[in-house]
């Protein structure tokens, strides 16, 4: 039976070429002479270190940039809410999303048993397995999901006959 798997997966190593990017851009540019901003990943997490909140959204740019030229999408980043740190310095943690969460999941099978094809969404840990009888339903079930208005970037796998 024909089968695909709907996963959400960030390459963790473009995200460290992205932000050695960002790092040396940080270096040179003259608006960033003599500050104390810094960029530095912990397994999924992104911690930020800026001045002041100016250079903070400088920094979510030069991020969302550097991503894309990566050709990772930026909405896997999860930004959390700023906050103090020593110095009259602002620190902020962003989180790179990895894998499709229950709530995400429950909507994309509610989604997928609306649209009346003849598939079938199971929930497997952090993926969606989609099964059904003619690739043709299988392939209209990807443009559905691809339609619909989720942040969240998604990848389309093992599609087996």
């Amino acid at each position: 039976m024909p089968s695909f798997d709907i996963v959400s997966k960030t390459d963790v190593h473009e995200v460290d070429n992205a932000l050695n990017s960002v790092t040396r851009e940080i270096v040179q540019r003259f608006d960033f002479k003599g500050s104390k901003c810094s960029v530095e990943r912990k397994e999924n997490e992104i911690t930020v270190l800026a001045d002041d909140d100016l250079k903070l959204k400088q920094m979510h740019e030069l991020l969302r940039v550097h991503l894309t030229r990566r050709k990772l999408d930026a909405g896997a980043l999860e930004f959390k809410t700023p906050e103090k740190a020593s110095g009259n310095t602002l620190r902020q943690t962003i989180l790179i999303k990895q894998g499709i969460d229950k709530d995400l999941a429950k909507t994309l099978v509610k989604e997928i048993k609306n649209s009346k094809l003849k598939v079938q969404a199971a929930i497997q840990g952090d993926e969606l397995r989609v099964t059904g009888k003619k690739i043709d339903d299988l392939q209209d079930t990807i443009a559905l999901v691809k339609g619909l208005k989720i942040e969240q970037p998604l990848q389309y796998l093992n599609f087996r006959d």
